[in-house]
């Protein structure tokens, strides 16, 4: 009795299951479609970015092994064209090339170049933070007080490794300004940090104890 009821039972699911599919053949059809569109076109378009990638790669790579005196002009509007594209790892390799080796003279440009970067390219935070720091320190020289502060201001207010640096750029630019005051609290900034960076504290140390000291 047992076994006739659990094969009734077997044979009653069985049908159910059959039934479903016959039921719902087109929805189950639509469904694999989708799927296998769904797959196919994340496949395509990781393999269209590895492309794009190893494209810029390689473009970047041959301008540099062609750079000489003859090819400046080419050269740099190859890497700004590269900067353009706003990718994260071809893109400011082109712009410190183009610092490096004094490539453009106009700040303005080298300025927003170096916001392209900022604001426009997806770039892992500490990566962005570098950038921020290396543009404040290209305008060190020339920047306005509270220029300079607005650019370094993200990273002075934040957790980044690259604070430290920030902090010190700012005290030896109002050192060199005979602002010594001001020094002297960027320093103190430095020292006061929960975790400095070790060789920044120590030249913060030596300047306050040499240079500022009472």
């Amino acid at each position: 009795m047992d076994e006739d009821l659990s094969i009734i039972n077997s044979n009653t699911r069985n049908e159910k299951i059959k039934n479903f599919f016959v039921n719902n053949k087109n929805k189950i059809i639509l469904c694999v479609i989708i799927l296998v569109i769904i797959i196919a076109g994340v496949f395509s378009y990781d393999k269209y970015l590895f492309n794009k990638k190893q494209n810029i790669s390689d473009n970047y790579n041959s301008i540099i092994i062609d750079y000489s005196e003859k090819t400046k002009e080419k050269t740099t509007n190859n890497l700004i064209e590269i900067i353009n594209k706003k990718d994260p790892t071809y893109s400011p390799l082109s712009l410190y090339f183009i610092i490096d080796n004094n490539l453009v003279a106009e700040q303005p440009k080298i300025n927003s170049l170096f916001d392209i970067l900022i604001n426009d390219t997806s770039l892992e935070d500490e990566i962005k933070n570098l950038i921020i720091y290396k543009k404040a320190l290209y305008n060190a020289d020339n920047a306005q007080e509270g220029d300079l502060l607005n650019m370094l201001n993200p990273l002075i207010n934040s957790k980044s490794v690259w604070k430290s640096h920030s902090l010190y750029l700012m005290a030896e630019y109002f050192y060199a300004n005979n602002q010594k005051q001001k020094a002297k609290e960027f320093f103190n900034q430095i020292i006061a940090q929960e975790n400095p960076n070790p060789d920044i504290k120590i030249q913060a140390e030596k300047r306050l104890n040499r240079d500022l000291g009472e």
